[in-house]
């Protein structure tokens, strides 16, 4: 896993821009603490900060293949290519050398055999760019679900910056970190529009697509999203497949020339990921493996149930310690902890943007931190409940009948009919003529709109099945990338590889399409993954009900928030967006005890707005 940056610019000479090239590579030094490269050329410029995970030696970029003596393409590459042993093994069959034992070689040199349909044999996570010396172009490719993040900036005429993370693009000279009354909404909006980046000029490139860059502009394809194919197995041939995809995932994503560790949650997904890596583990004689969970002072023997959370982590993550003997440490916070400046302003930094969610965000930053002093590549559970259907609201007919985002009903509930629940996260404490001016309800609509004209439904006729088809893509490729967005900039502020099983595209597609009735057979959320994987795990788990990622109770917290909300008021640069009068009264509102409780997300919005605009180089025009 590594940080790149890239500039194309055909009408001016490169080779005299280092120092811009430089400062963008630098900007991405988190990523890849272990090594740093640079390549340039008359109109092409590529910068590369490793994280060496595979083929610790003899990986460094970018890396060149030349031809006669002549180069030929050259890349910088973010990201693990899962099947990269057999692609190297079928392109020597076809004439290849390879001088590396690095998946970078291996993608290289699959494009110089197979052009840009190369993307159609990779399976992995991966961002990156390549210039192809031969046609004089450059092109830009991410992974089927996005799980690593790539940007290109459009905002100077005539040139493409791209990199990693937006700061990489904005630490040039001539990038400028813009926000608009668009970046606003889609900021606010709590809904991830693929390509749209919150920064003015500056997009993201949609996952499963590619982007070229020649003399001639800019050209978008689109090689991969979930699509219709008709499911034909059975009940029982579904979950014995749900679990061979499973384990030959695992089996690959637990290779790495570097310690490697499971993050444990307790529930289902992350569970079942753990019990399968100590497997694979196991039958290679290595291990045992490593785990790490998070948890909160006290949280376990005080703990309160919420809406969304029925019971704590803690006994599940130790039940499933015991049953297969993983080699565990809980990473324990205070609400000191979390309520750091610096750990909450470095949040900040490494998303580019604020970040409604609070300590859900600033304990993951800080359980990675922790991690990473043992591990350099960790495997989640994230994505399971998007793939199988996880979340409370996919079972609940009154959401997943109305025509907007399901997951809005939690995040933004007076969208409702008759929900009188204070408080939404587009809405907050942001100033009435504000809100009136960016029209969110307009922005979703019209986000959620194009987003159903996605779908592909085939000739089924069933309309559950399409419904709930809907409902999937909407989370598959609105939903779901927010939380890799979290996972992948929480583990790369400190150098930490976090990879996704949940997230490889033949399982995504195989699930995908299995009819809804297969997916609740026994009458509970993910019916598939727990079936696939009962065997593999304690009974207290495979019982359990969902719960999601976890949030402090600690009232200390709550009131270390509203402390902090007192100077926002002050002299805070985000003051043109809040209105006092709802500010002051957030600060003296009745604690909630709950993350995703309105009040508590207002206060976090006021803050990160806040943090932001503080200490980025921002400028609103609205």
């Amino acid at each position: 896993m590594c940080g790149i940056v890239g500039w194309v610019d055909f009408g001016r000479d490169l080779r005299r821009e280092r120092a811009a090239l430089r400062a963008m590579t630098g900007r991405m030094v988190q990523r890849g603490p272990d090594a740093e490269g640079v390549w340039v050329r008359e109109h092409v410029a590529f910068g590369h900060r490793r994280l060496a995970v595979i083929d610790l030696l003899t990986g460094d970029q970018p890396m060149t293949v030349e031809h006669d003596g002549r180069e030929v393409a050259t890349i910088t590459y973010s990201g693990e290519l899962y099947n990269y042993l057999e692609l190297r093994k079928e392109l020597r069959g076809r004439g290849h050398v390879f001088r590396t034992d690095s998946d970078t070689e291996v993608m290289l040199h699959a494009y110089l055999e197979w052009g840009e349909d190369f993307v159609d044999r990779l399976n992995g996570m991966y961002a990156f760019g390549v210039w192809d010396v031969r046609r004089e172009q450059l092109v830009l490719v991410r992974d089927r679900m996005g799980v690593k993040p790539l940007f290109y900036y459009t905002g100077v005429p005539g040139t493409v910056l791209f990199a990693s993370e937006p700061k990489g693009v904005f630490a040039h000279p001539l990038a400028e970190a813009v926000v608009d009354a668009g970046g606003l909404r889609e900021l606010l909006a709590f809904v991830k529009t693929p390509g749209h980046g919150i920064y003015r000029d500056l997009h993201e490139v949609v996952p499963g697509s590619l982007v070229r860059v020649d003399a001639e502009g800019l050209h978008h394809r689109q090689y991969w999203r979930p699509s219709y194919e008709e499911h034909r197995d059975d009940l029982d041939t579904t979950i014995s497949t749900v679990r061979e995809l499973l384990d030959d995932i695992v089996a690959r994503q637990t290779i790495a020339d570097v310690p490697l560790c499971a993050l444990l949650s307790g529930g289902l997904d992350s569970s079942a990921i753990t019990a399968l890596s100590q497997a694979a583990l196991s039958g290679r004689g290595e291990g045992p493996l490593r785990s790490f969970a998070v948890d909160f002072v006290g949280q376990t023997e005080h703990f309160r149930p919420d809406p969304m959370r029925s019971t704590p982590d803690t006994p599940f993550v130790h039940d499933v310690v015991k049953h297969l003997s993983v080699d565990h440490e809980d990473i324990v916070l205070d609400a000191a902890t979390l309520m750091d400046p610096l750990s909450r302003s470095a949040v900040v930094t490494a998303m580019d943007q604020p970040t409604f969610g609070g300590d859900l965000y600033t304990s993951l930053y800080l359980l990675f931190r922790s991690v990473r002093e043992h591990s350099t590549v960790a495997l989640s559970g994230e994505a399971a409940d998007e793939v199988f259907g996880g979340y409370a609201w996919f079972h609940q007919p009154a959401v997943i009948e109305r025509a907007n985002f399901p997951w809005l009903a939690v995040f933004a509930p007076e969208d409702l009919p008759g929900n009188d629940l204070a408080g939404d996260l587009s809405g907050g404490a942001l100033d009435r003529d504000v809100l009136d001016s960016l029209r969110m309800a307009e922005y979703r609509d019209a986000a959620y709109r194009t987003a159903i004209a996605e779908v592909d439904h085939g000739d089924d006729p069933d309309p559950r099945n399409r419904r709930m088809r809907e409902i999937s893509y909407l989370h598959l490729t609105r939903f779901v990338q927010i939380l890799l967005d979290r996972k992948d900039r929480m583990s790369m502020a400190h150098g930490l590889e976090v990879r996704v099983p949940f997230c490889d595209h033949r399982l995504v597609q195989y699930v995908y399409n299995t009819p809804w009735s297969m997916k609740t057979f026994d009458g509970r959320e993910k019916s598939l993954l727990r079936a696939a994987a009962a065997d593999a795990l304690p009974a207290s788990v495979v019982s359990r009900v969902k719960s999601p990622y976890p949030s402090t109770q600690d009232e200390n917290y709550e009131r270390a928030l509203r402390e902090a909300l007192l100077s926002v008021t002050i002299d805070s640069p985000a003051a043109d967006l809040l209105d006092p009068a709802k500010v002051a009264a957030l600060a003296s509102a009745p604690y909630e005890h709950d993350g995703f409780a309105p009040v508590r997300r207002q206060i976090e919005q006021c803050l990160a707005l806040d943090l932001w605009l503080r200490h980025n180089s921002v400028r609103l025009e609205l």
